[in-house]
């Protein structure tokens, strides 16, 4: 005899390590595409941990000019770069638009906050919060002030925030956790781990996201030798 309660799906649990820099803008569509491919798999309780990259940990606190600073790296006009990067960005709902961005911002600090971020389960939000403020605002966020008033709207204090940012040894934890990313391997980013079985370089399709997040879920755990 039926019991007359409803079938719920089973829930699949899934964690998903995200290696990337707040200031790439691949990482922001890729950030995205993660999103979208997951907001397709509601059965799917999805445990998401950013972790730091640089791109360039000598950039200062005040930030440098980015199409100085893309025109030395890379000897061609940046215009040619960003409209690329912006028709990718438009394909996945971002209305990205370098003119509003006029630097290249500093990240130690951003990542320092998003590594303190976690214990308040604000981290996705603060991340979200820090490639609106960058990318679509053009804030400089290497300035402790921005960065504090950022923090303030995703579960810190501004005092809090700016005891973080004051702190060397606090900048220096998140240095080295970004030193101890590249020792690993990543030399690009953003770059996904999905439950530590399977790796994902690059602003990938949505598609592509799905069949690894699929692929993850469906694999059996290694027999302990």
């Amino acid at each position: 005899m039926a019991s007359g309660w409803p079938h719920l799906p089973r829930v699949r649990r899934l964690i998903i390590d995200v290696v990337s820099d707040v200031i790439c803008p691949w990482c922001l569509i890729g950030s995205r595409r993660l999103d979208q491919a997951l907001e397709t798999l509601p059965d799917v309780h999805a445990e998401v941990t950013y972790h730091p990259f640089l791109l360039d940990s000598s950039t200062p606190v005040e930030g440098v000019d980015l199409r100085e600073r893309l025109a030395k790296k890379y000897g061609i006009p940046p215009e040619r770069m960003f409209a690329r990067v912006e028709a990718a960005a438009r394909e996945s709902g971002i209305p990205l638009d370098f003119a509003k961005i006029t630097k290249v911002a500093s990240t130690v600090g951003s990542h320092t906050l998003l590594r303190h971020a976690v214990a308040k389960g604000t981290q996705r939000a603060l991340v979200r919060g820090l490639y609106e403020a960058y990318f679509f605002e053009g804030k400089n966020i290497g300035d402790k002030g921005e960065l504090a008033a950022i923090a303030a709207e995703h579960g810190f204090t501004r005092d809090e925030a700016l005891a973080l940012l004051d702190d060397a040894e606090e900048l220096r934890a998140t240095l080295g956790e970004a030193e101890t990313t590249a020792r690993q391997g990543i030399t690009g980013v953003p770059f996904f781990i999905f439950d530590q079985k399977l790796a994902l370089s690059g602003a990938q399709p949505v598609s592509v996201m799905q069949q690894a997040i699929s692929q993850a879920l469906d694999e059996e755990p290694a027999a302990a030798g």
